[in-house]
């Protein structure tokens, strides 16, 4: 039996309370599988509310980082504890709110849990290290010790995930913080902001406010008591926010996203390479920063590669994520979907081939979403715009080599650098690969999506600020290090 939804107003999360924005505005969410229906309001709201929250958190800031890393890490277990028990509730709304399909959305949730527990544990982990002292008699060591008031830029592609692994270190690691989530997944992170408020933080600490990000996220970044912020998001507002954040000198972190490429040697497994490029390239319809868009074959099996894969695609079965059976679900929002459109017909311009796919999906049961066919282009060339640019949607690139360093040469041909894969059965090929592939996150016989919790994550060149998060790396974001010599009387 279906869920029936209530539509609700979210208010803002500021000094451990829920509070209306004086503009008495609010921001509708859209369900991309039926826009007639609202999933939720959430508050239109202006500097004034973003002013009380930044000063919440720089007020909790001392006695936050008072309170001790294992202390931290507890209450870090207690919102694990209580997101997984809403797990169910919060992958629907996901899935209601961008259009995933509900087993994704509740992978994405699980994977919070885990991210949680996995910086909880790092409570009980060093947080320094001793060093030798050219004078025998003194000590000397390093600690690390947080920033202060972190801002949090969050998309809408991983409503759960990504301010999890963003939110998570940064207050175990002692930083306080104010939450800016993307509008069309904000009614999904005031979920995930109402497991960290049931866990009892002290007030202060853990921070929310939802609007526009030329409002509140530029007010956020330009906000005198911010010590650092972490944003994920679009290239061009990325750059801003760097450019915002160098002149007031405090920390910044970006993820920008990628135009990341497969490339398939000629002594590739096709079909795990298929399997591997489909699940890659189209799932959470093509709307990862680290999705398969650039599929860079050899000649020499171009053909059988092609057919394989229109083959598989054509099997795909495109839907509203909460059917059962549905494998890919609409675009999220109506921006998202006619900016997938527009890239599809610049790709028909350019002088692309459209061999599968590409077309709005019509009939009773997309009438009224955000519905895209899978589309896949051939001779592609390097230069195009489509080769180029990253789309967010379910378009596949198909790029034909004659060799493996001109496919190397491809792939790097782009100002991105977040993921890479390759598909090879020989070892010098792969060596070859590692070594001269720009990117950050580097897969070999893997789709090029996705990336574990615990390892760093980040990439080259317009993709990153350089600096990584996830695993032990995010420590290096969110803390400074302060070296101590102590010498006796």
């Amino acid at each position: 039996m279906q869920t029936i939804f209530k539509e609700k107003t979210y208010k803002n999360f500021i000094n451990n309370e829920w509070v209306d924005s004086p503009s008495q505005e609010t921001i509708k969410s859209i369900n991309p599988a039926n826009k007639e229906e609202a999933v939720g309001y959430v508050q239109s709201s202006t500097k004034q509310d973003l002013d009380r929250a930044v000063e919440a958190a720089h007020q909790a800031k001392k006695s936050w980082r008072k309170i001790g890393q294992a202390a931290r890490g507890q209450f870090l277990y207690k919102v694990a504890n209580i997101l997984e028990e809403n797990l169910e509730d919060i992958a629907e709304t996901m899935t209601r709110e961008m259009g995933k399909t509900l087993p994704e959305a509740k992978g994405e949730t699980a994977r919070g849990v885990a991210i949680l527990r996995y910086y909880a544990a790092e409570g009980m982990r060093k947080d320094g290290d001793v060093i030798p002292s050219s004078d025998k008699d003194a000590l000397m060591f390093t600690k690390r010790t947080p920033l202060g008031v972190v801002g949090v830029i969050t998309p809408w592609n991983f409503p759960v995930a990504i301010p999890i692994w963003k939110l998570a270190p940064a207050l175990v690691y002692g930083n306080t913080i104010v939450l800016k989530p993307a509008t069309e997944g904000a009614v999904t992170a005031a979920k995930v902001v109402e497991c960290f408020g049931k866990a009892g933080l002290p007030e202060g600490v853990f921070n929310f406010i939802t609007g526009s990000g030329s409002v509140i996220g530029q007010a956020l970044v330009d906000h005198p008591l911010l010590n650092a912020i972490t944003f994920t998001g679009s290239d061009n507002v990325g750059k801003n926010v760097a450019k915002s954040a160098a002149a007031r000198g405090i920390k910044f972190q970006l993820e920008m996203g990628g135009k990341n490429p497969v490339i398939v040697a000629n002594d590739a497994n096709l079909d795990l390479t298929v399997e591997a490029v489909i699940n890659g390239g189209l799932r959470s319809s093509g709307q990862k920063c680290t999705a398969s868009s650039r599929v860079i074959v050899h000649e020499a099996i171009y053909d059988e590669f092609k057919t394989k894969l229109i083959n598989e695609v054509s099997k795909i079965t495109v839907g509203n994520g909460l059917s059962a059976g549905t494998w890919m679900g609409p675009c999220a929002s109506e921006s998202q979907f006619n900016t997938v459109k527009e890239y599809i017909e610049k790709g028909k311009e350019e002088g692309a081939t459209l061999v599968y796919g590409g077309e709005v999906l019509t009939g009773e049961e997309y009438a009224n979403g955000y519905y895209i066919k899978p589309a896949i282009f051939e001779e592609v060339k390097s230069e195009m715009i489509i080769a180029q640019e990253e789309i967010f949607g379910p378009v596949i690139a198909l790029i034909k080599a004659t060799s493996l360093q001109e496919a190397i040469e491809i792939a790097n041909d782009t100002k991105f650098g977040l993921s890479a894969s390759i598909f090879t059965t020989n070892i010098s090929n792969l060596l070859e690969f590692v070594e001269e592939i720009e990117a950050g996150l580097v897969r070999i016989n893997a789709e090029s999506a996705g990336v574990e919790l615990q390892a760093p994550f980040g990439g080259m060149k317009g993709s990153s600020s350089g600096s990584r998060e996830q695993g032990e790396a995010a420590k290096e974001f969110f803390t400074a290090i302060k070296t101590v010599f102590i010498k006796g009387s």
